[in-house]
């Protein structure tokens, strides 16, 4: 799959280090995006059905709230990194991740219809990065009142990242 180059500390913010850290510098996070989803399924489908409501302390997500999470964050950022490889210097607005997983009602869906959609956002976001012409993962944009300033390949990085710091804390808190 397509090679896309780790991102600098200086293409993202200060604190996406919590995610750029998770990942290898090896270029391959196309490989890490499309092989992740299979390894978040045996996890989330090796549990007792009890753990998917579980909260292991107050005001934390449970378990099919974090995938609806992943799936919400994943596209959102890669709407952002569409519309910055595009060269759409539109100011981009953040967004409040606790009501959206409020309104997703996550609790009252099956776990083969969250996994559906997290495949289909998957291969979207996989097939966006595989195809952009090379020169637009340097591409910048900004949300959030033009402080968190990114790269297209900060994004792809952010996206494999998040997903790997909720897969290390439902091993961590759900195991």
């Amino acid at each position: 799959m397509r090679y896309i180059q780790k991102p600098t500390p200086a293409e993202y913010p200060a604190y996406s280090h919590i995610y750029m850290d998770l990942m290898e510098d090896n270029g391959q996070v196309l490989d890490y995006l499309q092989n992740s989803v299979s390894e978040i399924k045996q996890l989330v489908y090796s549990l007792p059905e009890e753990k998917l409501y579980h909260r292991y302390a107050a005001g934390k997500w449970t378990i099919k709230e974090i995938l609806l999470h992943i799936i919400d964050d994943e596209r959102i950022f890669a709407y952002r990194a569409l519309r910055y490889a595009r060269q759409d210097k539109t100011l981009l607005p953040g967004f409040e991740q606790e009501d959206y997983t409020i309104a997703s009602k996550a609790n009252e869906r099956s776990l083969e219809s969250i996994f559906e959609e997290y495949e289909a956002v998957r291969s979207a976001t996989i097939t966006l990065f595989k195809y952009l012409p090379e020169e637009a993962f340097l591409y910048t944009g900004s949300a959030v009142g033009n402080v968190n300033r990114r790269t297209v390949r900060a994004l792809a990085y952010h996206i494999a990242g998040h997903e790997r710091r909720h897969i290390n804390i439902m091993k961590e808190k759900y195991l």
